[in-house]
């Protein structure tokens, strides 16, 4: 599976390292920055992650800042994306199951790695349900309506 990666300056140690485990297992990596721990803007590594996947370049996307608050705000900016901040295995696998989540977020400062792999592995595994969950989705990917309300 291609998965595009990004973080900001905070998260900038976990993303390496998590690019370094996607690596060992097979699949390859679009890392979008940043490359360094020098102070950065999350917000442009959130939407950049998030057009990879919505655009194609990559089937799923992962985001790493400080506590993963932040850069999913922003990748959940670009329509189409649906990225989630799990604070554990259960609401991983919920967050594929139920949300069809396609780019997972973690906090470098609140996740420790092995965790944090743990995730990865079954956000990666896990299949989206379909069914009553599906119409949910779409409602999330359609456009807002005029005035920013999407109902």
């Amino acid at each position: 599976m291609k998965i595009a990666l990004g973080s900001d300056h905070a998260g900038y140690q976990l993303k390496e390292a998590l690019k370094g485990y996607l690596d060992t297992l097979g699949h390859e990596t679009l890392d979008l920055g940043t490359h360094s721990t020098e102070s950065c803007d999350y917000p442009d590594f959130g939407f950049a992650v998030a057009r990879a996947v919505i655009d194609g370049r990559a089937e799923r996307g992962v985001v790493v800042c400080g506590t993963g608050m932040g850069i999913a705000m922003a990748a959940n900016r670009i329509l189409g994306a649906r990225a989630g901040k799990p604070s554990d295995l259960f609401e991983t696998r919920l967050m594929r199951e139920h949300n069809d989540a396609n780019v997972i977020a973690f906090g470098a400062r609140v996740t420790a790695q092995p965790l944090a792999e743990a995730m990865l592995d079954l956000f990666l595994a896990t299949p989206f349900a379909g069914g009553r969950h599906a119409r949910r989705t779409q409602k999330l990917d359609a456009p807002p309506a005029p005035g920013g309300d999407p109902r």
